[in-house]
């Protein structure tokens, strides 16, 4: 049966519409960003000021300032410390299930990517959360596949639930959700929400996302907006670094993320900074030009720009690319990692979104942590209710 492919910049029935101006800032100002245009000069005025426009933030990811990430890892580094100690928050994520309703070309969950399907009993949750706690975590990121129907909110909010008697922070990465599901999920005891766009360019976007509800453009967009006014405490950004043009896409995500601050003051704000990843069924999924120099460029222009924001390293990086940017610009750091849905301690039910890169224990990283000289953190945040 044919998949109904609709406008991917319009909203769907279901669908919460707010009244938001902030898709449209961002649209209008990455479209005159043009990363070409800057100097040397620029950079080195950027790195001089105390508070940073985004002019500075755009020059601080401009191709020439690629040739001067030692000045720039100087002042990150400065940055991280005086907002961040010298700790480094530790967690892993949870797949809890795997079926997605969307036709993405670039993700391993693909609709149509032939893959083991599965998901999580209540009793299998549970039991891994707690093989998780004894690992001596306290922060846990619940992942599903965006398919409503087999992992509907009132699922992802049992598990909630259940993490709530492990865990003292809980962060979700489920498919976009209404105001009033976000506020009920917050209830159940959710804190946070990561939610990516991918890329932010429409055209690339509609390229790249052919069926589901994901297609949906502004509804992506403006899931944050929802997530807060549902009551979470903060809220993650970032783009698919390689899907598009990749400073662009960074340039958006920052001021999407400086956008939401104006608007939410009291928002915890966070970035990470995934690039594509082979995936089963296709070893090609790579990062195109957007190799280990230019992300770590992009952190660190993150960290200057908004020194106070959390940014979060994944295991799609290697092990050492990892244990330098800690301290340097990454705030938070996952370990002892499974992408596959379960798998912490029982076998997995599904196979594996992507990838990964450092397949690293939990004790193992927090060794590595140690011996940077950096403060390993299991609990950075208690949860009041």
């Amino acid at each position: 049966m044919a998949r109904k492919v609709f406008n991917h910049m319009e909203y769907q029935e279901g669908m919460d519409v707010i009244e938001s101006d902030i898709m449209d800032n961002i649209l209008n100002l990455t479209s005159k960003y043009d990363y070409n245009t800057y100097t040397k000069d620029d950079v080195l005025k950027a790195l001089s000021k105390d508070i940073l426009t985004l002019e500075d933030f755009g020059a601080l990811l401009s191709p020439v300032a690629t040739n001067m990430l030692e000045l720039m890892a100087q002042r990150s580094k400065k940055e991280t410390a005086k907002h961040f100690g010298n700790t480094v928050t530790m967690f892993t994520p949870l797949y809890i299930a795997n079926y997605c309703e969307n036709e993405c070309v670039y993700c391993g969950l693909n609709c149509k990517n032939r893959i083991k399907r599965g998901m999580l009993s209540l009793e299998q949750i549970d039991i891994e959360m707690k093989n998780i706690a004894d690992t001596g975590l306290r922060d846990i990121l619940l992942l599903t596949g965006e398919c409503r129907h087999m992992s509907d909110v009132e699922y992802i909010g049992e598990a909630v639930k259940i993490a709530k008697k492990y865990f003292t922070s809980i962060s979700i990465e489920v498919y976009p959700l209404n105001i009033d599901e976000y506020k009920y999920l917050q209830e159940c005891g959710a804190d946070f929400v990561c939610v990516y766009q991918e890329t932010y360019d429409p055209i690339r976007y509609e390229q790249v996302h052919l069926s589901g509800f994901k297609r949906c453009y502004p509804y992506r967009v403006n899931a944050h907006e929802r997530a807060l006014l549902g009551g979470m405490r903060g809220v993650s950004f970032g783009a698919l670094l390689g899907l598009s043009d990749f400073r662009k896409d960074a340039f958006s995500a920052g001021v999407h993320a400086m956008l939401i601050q104006k608007k939410y003051p009291h928002a915890e704000i966070s970035f990470s900074f995934p690039r594509l990843r082979p995936y089963k069924n296709n070893a090609e999924n790579n990062s195109n030009d957007v190799h280990e120099k230019q992300l770590l460029q992009i952190m660190l222009a993150y960290r200057i720009f908004m020194p106070y924001a959390g940014i979060t390293i994944s295991t799609r990086e290697r092990d050492g690319f990892r244990d330098n940017v800690i301290g340097l610009c990454a705030t938070k750091i996952s370990a002892g990692v499974k992408v596959s849905v379960g798998g912490h301690g029982e076998e997995a039910q599904g196979d594996e979104q992507f990838e990964i890169s450092d397949p690293r224990s939990v004790d193992e990283v927090y060794n590595s942590v140690l011996n940077h000289g950096l403060q390993p953190v299991f609990t950075d945040y208690i949860r009041t209710n």
